[in-house]
């Protein structure tokens, strides 16, 4: 059985005031992602879900990291999350999407023992999430209607661009979460390219971007 994490409650009770400072969320979405929380907590010490040193920042670090792309697509209800992990940032997006009719989020993660924690994320919470325990290739195929592509720490930025190729052209735009280092990242990108990009800054980080793909429209006519 999962063992729960001895994580101080306070110290993630004052860390979750940071992080609704930074992304401000309402009660009835607090209440899943509390959820969220413990369910994180009680896996924590079977899988490596967030790095230790980051579990007392669980809510800075990792849930309202996630949550501010939601802001970003806000009418957007078709979204795939590649590489998922622990949940960032797709669970987390289906948790705040749970009460929207018709939103539908793929969490994408080939590790099994992550897919099913997702999966008890899922049933216990009743996020509209659907997990697949296979690779990106894999379910890439299967995919339909995608609004937004995100991932998180999973793959470098041309990767995660050619994986998301033909989501993109069919008129999904990428949300991809990184690092400081995301300029060299897109220093390496073709210059001659069919699709455009922007960043964006972090509201959790400051060294952190948003980086935002869409294919080029006159590539479209």
């Amino acid at each position: 059985m999962p063992r729960r994490s001895d994580t101080d409650p306070k110290a993630l009770a004052k860390d979750r005031e940071a992080a609704l400072r930074l992304v401000p969320l309402s009660d009835t979405e607090q209440q899943r992602l509390l959820i969220y929380q413990d369910l994180i907590l009680r896996w924590h010490g079977m899988l490596n879900l967030v790095s230790a040193s980051t579990v007392p920042k669980l809510w800075t670090r990792h849930i309202a990291d996630s949550a501010q792309l939601r802001d970003l697509a806000p009418s957007a209800l078709r979204w795939a999350d590649f590489g998922s992990g622990g949940g960032f940032p797709g669970m987390v997006i289906a948790l705040l999407l749970a009460e929207v009719p018709g939103a539908e989020i793929h969490l994408i993660e080939r590790d099994k023992r992550k897919a099913a924690f997702l999966q008890a994320v899922s049933r216990e919470t009743g996020a509209p999430a659907v997990v697949h325990a296979a690779s990106i290739q894999e379910i890439l195929p299967t995919l339909r209607d995608i609004e937004i592509i995100t991932s998180r720490a999973t793959a470098p930025l041309m990767q995660l661009i050619e994986w998301s190729f033909w989501l993109l052209k069919g008129g999904a735009t990428g949300l991809f979460l990184k690092g400081r280092s995301v300029q060299q990242e897109i220093d390496t990108l073709p210059k001659a390219r069919s699709f455009d990009l922007s960043t964006l800054r972090s509201r959790t980080d400051p060294s952190g971007r948003i980086v935002s793909v869409r294919y080029r429209s006159e590539a479209i006519r």
